[in-house]
């Protein structure tokens, strides 16, 4: 009887000391939002013992009764770790949609002798040979375009396309385009190749979409993100750029081998559709001064001038103005409203508004997205921007107007001053965050990027991506605020070669994708577009991250999980994550730690 009694005591103290520490937790919880309310004071006491109370019994209480809801099969959670083997080092480079449709459930190595990027902007010009090892790229096959010195790739400023150096073709169009004063902030450059464009634009504050398409002998979208610069595997072929419609300031391609007068111009029709009323079209070589280059090009005559001839056609019954026309450039600029465009109606067939951004494994038609409604002759129709910075946080006009549901001026600054809120809490935790170590980013449900905009630095780039099955579609939003990204299914893999992002962002994305495909092959496809010693941070409900730690666990992540930065009673959870390094063959070294 004696024994039955003191092990009651016992149960009953340790019961005591629970509800104790929870209640504690409780009161300086309270203590700290009244203080943060602005009439409470001693936030340093409150902030200090809170940090220092051990509040971790209350994560480690029964999953099946902790906040109530959301497991429907607790044996799920306690189920032992599945390891995920490596790939057979043959899958180094391995690209779902592009290489074929098997979905591998395994890792994807690093090739031997990898490293961390150089920091930016040392890496817009060199790229570490061992991080993209194709022997082939010799000078000669590759135009001149990549040259090989000691243990690096080398991006020379004078290339093929830019023969009098990538700046001074760059202050060409800032001739007639105005280019670093912030008005052109997002612009889209077709056919890229290594990206050289995307990555001097910078220097003008200009952020640049680059795409081309998979090419196993010069996967030059490969060396674009390896150098620190936007870009995806694409291409103008049949579907529907991954655009909302009228997102950037300016389109380009030089020498990009697109057939923009095949299809019944749809080519240019879709550059229409995704260009800003008031943005600039820049074409350079190919047909341009045929005049001059045909022989060069070895093209005859009279097919490059009938080539220009039809271009220039297009470019009419879509309402560009012609702005420039100098040596192997032309530059037109799209009118800014319907009003300059009246004699096109009876010329070109206008799409139905609804098909604007209807836009995911839809066909390109061959008619053009109508101009938004405006009130007067020279308002800019969908609304006139500030320049860059100030576009970043100003209240967009798609909101403004009152065009997305449900989402007002007030609540978009509200979530701004909560995200800069997040964005700190993130960085009081890895604090190489802001530092540059982190150059290519990616937020894989963007919302209205205020994410990227508590991110923004000359030293980082953001890709938000949009979830195709998002309750709301806000993607025009980012890029109205001078922020780029791309609609997606994370059902499926992302276009974009192996170890490409340093840091993965992905708020509620588990609680959005459920009930739609695995978690394992979301997080394994986060694993190959992650880079070896790169990090992950999933914000989302404590449920849905323990599933997420339990797969993360056996795919040598190193995590750590951590409250809600409001505190522990959030339901709302963040997981940190660093990929450790190892590379194909079993070399391994030590991991990462947060």
């Amino acid at each position: 009887m004696a024994t039955k009694a003191k092990q009651g005591d016992n149960k009953t103290r340790r019961s005591f000391s629970v509800f104790l520490i929870f209640g504690l937790c409780c009161f300086f919880y309270l203590l700290g939002a009244w203080q943060r309310s602005g009439f409470g004071k001693g936030d340093t006491i409150a902030h200090e013992i809170t940090k220092n109370a051990d509040c971790s019994v209350v994560s480690n209480l029964n999953i099946e009764t902790h906040h109530g809801v959301g497991v429907k099969n607790s044996n799920d959670l306690r189920s032992e770790t599945k390891v995920v083997p490596p790939c057979d080092d043959r899958f180094i480079d391995y690209t779902p949609c592009h290489d074929d449709n098997e979905k591998l459930h395994c890792l994807i190595p690093a090739p031997k002798g990898y490293v961390t990027p150089f920091p930016w902007p040392q890496s817009r010009d060199y790229v570490p040979f061992a991080n993209a090892a194709y022997q082939n790229l010799t000078v000669e096959k590759a135009e001149n375009w990549i040259q090989f010195e000691g243990n690096v790739f080398r991006f020379p400023d004078r290339v093929k396309q830019f023969p009098h150096g990538v700046a001074a073709y760059i202050d060409q169009i800032a001739s007639v385009v105005p280019i670093g004063n912030g008005v052109v902030r997002t612009a889209l450059d077709t056919g890229c190749g290594a990206a050289s464009l995307g990555a001097y634009l910078f220097k003008k504050n200009v952020i640049t979409m680059s795409f081309s398409p998979k090419d196993s002998h010069e996967p030059q979208i490969r060396f674009a993100l390896e150098r620190g610069v936007p870009a995806f595997i694409g291409d103008l072929d049949t579907i529907k750029l991954p655009f909302p419609s009228r997102s950037f300031d300016m389109a380009h391609c030089s020498q990009c081998s697109i057939p923009w007068t095949q299809n019944d111009g749809k080519y240019m029709i879709e550059i229409d559709r995704v260009l800003r009323p008031g943005g600039y079209w820049v074409l350079s070589g190919p047909p341009i001064n045929w005049k001059a280059k045909y022989k060069t090009w070895q093209h005859s005559k009279e097919e490059l001038e009938d080539e220009q001839k039809k271009i220039e056609e297009i470019a009419k019954l879509l309402c560009w103005e012609k702005k420039h026309e100098k040596g192997d450039m032309m530059i037109w600029r799209k009118r800014v409203n319907t009003d300059y465009c009246r004699e096109r109606e009876s010329r070109v067939t206008i799409c139905q508004p609804s098909s604007a951004d209807d836009i995911w494994y839809k066909e390109m038609e061959a008619c053009v997205t109508p101009y938004p409604k405006k009130s007067n002759r020279d308002e800019v129709a969908c609304g006139e921007l500030k320049p860059f910075p100030q576009r970043l946080n100003d209240v967009p006009p798609k909101i403004s107007s009152g065009s997305i549901h449900g989402i007002s001026s007030e609540s978009f600054e509200d979530d701004n001053k909560l995200w800069v809120k997040h964005v700190n809490a993130y960085k009081r935790v890895n604090k190489i965050i802001g530092t540059g170590r982190y150059r290519n980013i990616m937020d894989m449900n963007a919302g209205l990027g205020s994410f990227a905009a508590a991110l923004e630095s000359p030293k980082s780039w953001v890709m938000n991506v949009m979830p195709t099955i998002a309750d709301k579609d806000t993607l025009g939003v980012v890029y109205e605020r001078g922020l780029i990204g791309m609609y997606h299914d994370w059902c499926e893999a992302f276009s974009t070669y192996p170890r490409t992002y340093d840091l993965i962002h992905a708020n509620g994305l588990f609680s959005l994708y459920k009930d739609k495909c695995s978690y394992e092959d979301i997080l394994l496809e986060m694993d190959r577009i992650l880079r070896p010693e790169g990090t992950v941070i999933i914000r989302d409900h404590e449920i849905e991250l323990i599933k997420v730690k339990k797969i993360v666990s056996g795919m040598r992540w190193n995590t750590k999980m951590v409250d809600h930065e409001d505190g522990p009673l959030l339901p709302e959870k963040i997981l940190f994550v660093v990929k450790q390094y190892w590379v194909a063959a079993g070399e391994n070294s030590s991991p990462s730690s947060i």
